[in-house]
């Protein structure tokens, strides 16, 4: 569970910087660059190609088909600028650059066109305009150094929160200006991405209800429990553990396992895989724990849709405020509702024994009964679709709402360097903490002042959490010296450290 969001496996799905001051760093990113050396700018088409060998998509995005869209030019694109003209982005994430082969294309967006490429030696070109990160694997001491003033940086981090906690404090966040994020918050929201559509919430219950209550008879457990991954920041295991003391759960992976699964089945508790064996093995089971490996808000995975999309009942613990986005108002149970482990599973226990009280969590079946019209509204007019060749895929909606944005600044850049008076410059844009900010790890089940010193939980997520803090801290510092070198970053860091304990930071 690299990032617990693997890619749906056997259905082809996608289920996948105010200035130079003590406030920031960033308002330079907005200088024109149109006082940029002149003899730094070369020919797009005389650097060297990087590797054009096939293309290896990431983790969550392994399933994703990936559709060109150089074919296609938005309602409002009137854009007829050569290649030669148009402002260039930079992939950073090599391995992540939605188009293939080569390492460079132009696509037409809603708006205007730009070029895009994953060829860093473009880094200094003047007409490079933006920087494209993958959060998972943004390293404050590999960043793109010196920052150059003509250009922003774009994040697009839609996996775990657990992959890189730098992105969760403030002067990591503020190091961007445009941000593709599981936060509806952010500017290019990806908060659904594992819901394709409404009709998979629709789709009939798999398994019936008079079938679940003869396998309870049988001696199947009432609760699904089905995790690899044990280590992580929301802590699941030590909680699970506690609930077991009070409900019978079958647990199937390297978690708390307490039962094989059958020899016709891997073992895929980390996957998202919906191969029908599978699907079928875990929807005779009336309720799924379904526990994310980081607590954030907004941050929903398969294992919140899956049951739901299955006619189970999802016992949830990860986004804060999930009942936003849930079809109507009882189809999940939220676990931070209920005081105890003891409380939550008296509660399963009634629902266990009563067949009319449990029936009504899979009421949303039933599309007038589904009555949350944030959700609808959201699937209806999110312009990424779930491999739907009318849409974009979110990686290349995202480049191309940075294209028109950065094409936009532009504009409004060179009409205020032509007419100061009559136009504005353009205003400065900065993500904030609400595009990412998950809050430090706890403890699954109890205070964390009652660990042992030596629990493993302990003595990982907490100091991880604070120690990108240090080294946002030391990126920001960097970037504001006008460091050409990410090695000093620990440097940087250490002289942070001494001033805060001087009491001067």
């Amino acid at each position: 569970e690299c990032s617990d969001a693997l890619h749906m496996a056997g259905r082809s799905r996608l289920l996948p910087f105010a200035c130079l001051g003590f406030f920031g760093v960033l308002c330079w990113v907005w200088v024109s660059f149109a006082s940029f050396p002149d003899d730094q700018v070369l020919p797009l088409e005389a650097l060297d190609a990087l590797d054009r060998g096939a293309f290896q998509p990431q983790s969550a995005l392994s399933e994703m088909e990936f559709a060109s869209v150089v074919s296609y030019r938005g309602p409002g694109n009137r854009d007829r600028r050569s290649n030669k003209e148009l402002p260039i982005l930079l992939w950073w994430s090599g391995g992540l650059f939605p188009h293939f082969p080569g390492d460079t294309e132009r696509i037409d967006c809603a708006t205007s066109s730009c070029l895009v490429t994953s060829n860093r030696k473009v880094q200094l070109y003047k007409r490079t305009t933006s920087i494209i990160f993958y959060g998972t694997d943004f390293r404050a001491y590999e960043a793109p150094l010196p920052r150059l003033r003509h250009q922003t940086w774009a994040l697009f981090h839609e996996e775990s929160p657990m992959n890189n906690y730098v992105l969760s404090h403030g002067p990591g966040i503020r190091l961007f200006n445009y941000t593709a994020t599981f936060r509806r918050e952010s500017d290019y929201p990806l908060t659904l991405q594992w819901l394709p559509s409404l009709e998979y919430l629709l789709e009939p219950v798999a398994v019936s209800l008079e079938e679940k209550n003869r396998l309870r008879r049988e001696g199947l457990a009432p609760v699904l429990y089905m995790q690899s991954h044990c280590d992580v920041p929301s802590d699941r295991d030590r909680y699970v553990k506690e609930l077991m003391k009070y409900i019978k759960i079958d647990s199937y992976g390297k978690c708390l396992n307490n039962k094989p699964l059958p020899e016709y089945l891997e073992d895929t508790a980390t996957a998202t895989g919906e191969e029908p064996k599978f699907m079928n093995f875990v929807a005779r089971y009336k309720f799924h724990l379904a526990l994310e490996n980081g607590l954030c808000p907004d941050y929903m995975t398969e294992k919140l849709w899956r049951p739901l999309h299955q006619g189970c009942v999802p016992v949830y613990r990860g986004a804060s405020a999930v009942a936003d986005w849930m079809p109507n108002d009882r189809s999940v149970i939220i676990v931070d509702d209920f005081p105890s482990p003891k409380a939550l599973a008296d509660f399963l226990i009634q629902l266990d024994e009563n067949d009319d009280e449990y029936a009504k969590y899979l009421e949303f079946k039933n599309p007038s009964r589904i009555t949350n019209t944030r959700l609808l509204e959201s699937l209806k007019t999110r312009e990424w679709g779930v491999n739907d060749m009318s849409k974009p895929n979110y990686l290349n909606g995202f480049e191309c709402y940075v294209c028109d944005q950065e094409n936009a600044r532009l504009a409004a850049e060179r009409a205020h360097k032509k007419a100061p008076k009559m136009n504005q410059p353009p205003r400065p844009k900065m993500a904030n903490n609400s595009h990412m900010g998950c809050p430090l790890p706890s403890p699954g089940y109890g205070d964390v002042k009652d660990l042992p010193s030596d629990d493993g939980w302990l003595q990982i997520w907490p100091q991880d959490y604070w120690q990108s803090l240090d080294q946002a801290e030391g990126l920001e510092s960097l970037i504001r010296h006008n460091e050409s070198d990410p090695s000093l970053l620990w440097k940087h860091m250490q002289s942070i450290a001494v001033s805060r304990a001087r009491g001067k930071h």
